[in-house]
C-alpha cells in the first residue's frame, strides 16, 4: 500500500493548486509511470527514481515500476476545527489516516486572491493550523487517560506504559508544543505511532512562492524555515502556479522553461523525494527482463525485512540475498559483469539493506 501524506492548509494558500500539479505530473509522466485518482481528492504519484531508468536500459525491462506515494488534499481548515468549525471533524479524520502532514503556507502576495484571515502572515497561518490539530490531540488523550489511569493503578503494565507516552505527549501540548517535539523513549516507537496523534505525525513546511521566488525562497519563506527547525520539521520551497504550468509541457519544453526561471527541476520532484525521506524510507532495486522496479523499506530494514515486501514467504524462507550496489550494476554493465568482476555479494540475515542495492532473494518455503 502506497505511504500517505496529508496537504494541510488554509484556505485560498495554494494548497488545491499544489495538490492538481501533483496530479498533473503523474498523469503526464510516460506510459511506464501510469496514474490513477484514487478518490476526488487522493491522487497517486511515482516517486522520482532516476536510477530506475538506467537499471531498465541494462536489464532490457519491459516496464519499470517506482514506489509510490499518495497525497490527500484536505479541504481548507478554519479557526475551531477542532471543534467542528466548518467540516473540522472530517478533515481531522482525513489527517489522521495519513502518515505524514505537508503544511502548505502561502508565502506569496497577490491582491486578487483573498486571506481567509485577511493578511498574509505564513508564521500565523502555521500557529492557526498547528493549534487546531494540537486541540484536538489534547481532547483526544484527555479523554483517554482517565480510563488508564484507573488500569494503571492496578497493576496493568501495558495501560501505564501506554500512559506514559500520553503523559509525554500531554506535556508538550500543554506547553503549546506539536507531540512530534517530544523525545521519545528508545523501544517505544511503536506505542507512541499507536497513539495516532495529529502532531506527532512528520511535518514538512511548504513554502508556496511566487514565481521569482522559486529559484531561491523570499522573506516569508524564510521565516518558515525558520519555524521548521524549532519544529523539527522540514521545509521546501515551490511556487504551486509554477509547477501546475510545467505539469502541462513536454519534457523539451520543460526543461527549458525550468531553465529560464534558474531551476535545475520542478519542485515537486523534491516535493516528493522529502516527503519519502521524512518518513525514514529509502529504495532497493529488483531488475530483469520482465521489469525493474523500487521497492520501498525503512532505513534500517534488514535482507529478510526487505524480501518480505516482495511477499511475505521470502521473509519467511529467507536464505540469502545477492546483492549489488547500483553504482556496481551499472559500471558493470549488470548482474552477469558485476559477478564477474567480484561485485555481487551474498548477503544474510543480519544484512542492512542499502539504498540502491539491486537484490535477488534466494528463499524456501
Amino acid at each position: 500500500m502506497a505511504l500517505k501524506v496529508a496537504i494541510v492548509g488554509l484556505p485560498n494558500v495554494g494548497k488545491s493548486t499544489l495538490f492538481n500539479a501533483l496530479t498533473q505530473t503523474a498523469a503526464a509522466q510516460a506510459a511506464n509511470y501510469p496514474f490513477c485518482t484514487i478518490e476526488p481528492n487522493v491522487g497517486d504519484v511515482a516517486v522520482p527514481e532516476p536510477r530506475l531508468e538506467a537499471l531498465a536500459g541494462i536489464a532490457g525491462s519491459k516496464e519499470i515500476i517506482p514506489a509510490r506515494m499518495n497525497f490527500v488534499d484536505v479541504a481548507g481548515l478554519v479557526r475551531g476545527a477542532a471543534q467542528g468549525e466548518g467540516l473540522g471533524n472530517q478533515f481531522l479524520a482525513n489527517i489522521r489516516d495519513c502518515d505524514a502532514v505537508a503544511f502548505v503556507s502561502r508565502c506569496f502576495v497577490n491582491e486578487d486572491i483573498t486571506h481567509v484571515e485577511g493578511r498574509i502572515d505564513p508564521i500565523s497561518d502555521l500557529d492557526i493550523i498547528e493549534t487546531e490539530l494540537m486541540l484536538a490531540d489534547l481532547e483526544s488523550l484527555e479523554k483517554r487517560v482517565v480510563n488508564l489511569e484507573k488500569r494503571a493503578k492496578v497493576g496493568d503494565k501495558e495501560a501505564a506504559a501506554t500512559l506514559a507516552l500520553m503523559n509525554l505527549a500531554l506535556a508538550e501540548l500543554r506547553q503549546g508544543r506539536p507531540a512530534r517535539t517530544a523525545k521519545v523513549p528508545a523501544g517505544e516507537e511503536k506505542g507512541w505511532r499507536m497513539l495516532q496523534l495529529l502532531t506527532s505525525k512528520p511535518a514538512l513546511y511548504v513554502c508556496n512562492v511566487d514565481e521569482g521566488s522559486a529559484a531561491t525562497g523570499n522573506d516569508f519563506s524564510e521565516q518558515v524555515a525558520q519555524r521548521a527547525a524549532r519544529d523539527n520539521a522540514k521545509t521546501v520551497v515551490i511556487s504551486a502556479q509554477i509547477e501546475s504550468e510545467i505539469a502541462l509541457l513536454d519534457a523539451g519544453e520543460r526543461a527549458e522553461f525550468l531553465e529560464t526561471l534558474g531551476l535545475h527541476e520542478p519542485g515537486l520532484n523534491r516535493l516528493i523525494r522529502e516527503a519519502y525521506a521524512l518518513l525514514g524510507l529509502q529504495t532497493y532495486f529488483t531488475a530483469g527482463p520482465k521489469e525493474a522496479r523500487a521497492w520501498t523499506i525503512p532505513v534500517g530494514a534488514t535482507a529478510p525485512q526487505s524480501a518480505g515486501v516482495i511477499h511475505t514467504d521470502f521473509e519467511k524462507g529467507f536464505i540469502r540475498a545477492e546483492t549489488i550496489a547500483f553504482e556496481d550494476y551499472v559500471k558493470h554493465r549488470g548482474e552477469a559483469g558485476a559477478r564477474e568482476a567480484g561485485r555481487l555479494r551474498s548477503e544474510g540475515k543480519e544484512y542492512v539493506v542499502q539504498d540502491g542495492d539491486v537484490m535477488n532473494f534466494r528463499f524456501n518455503v
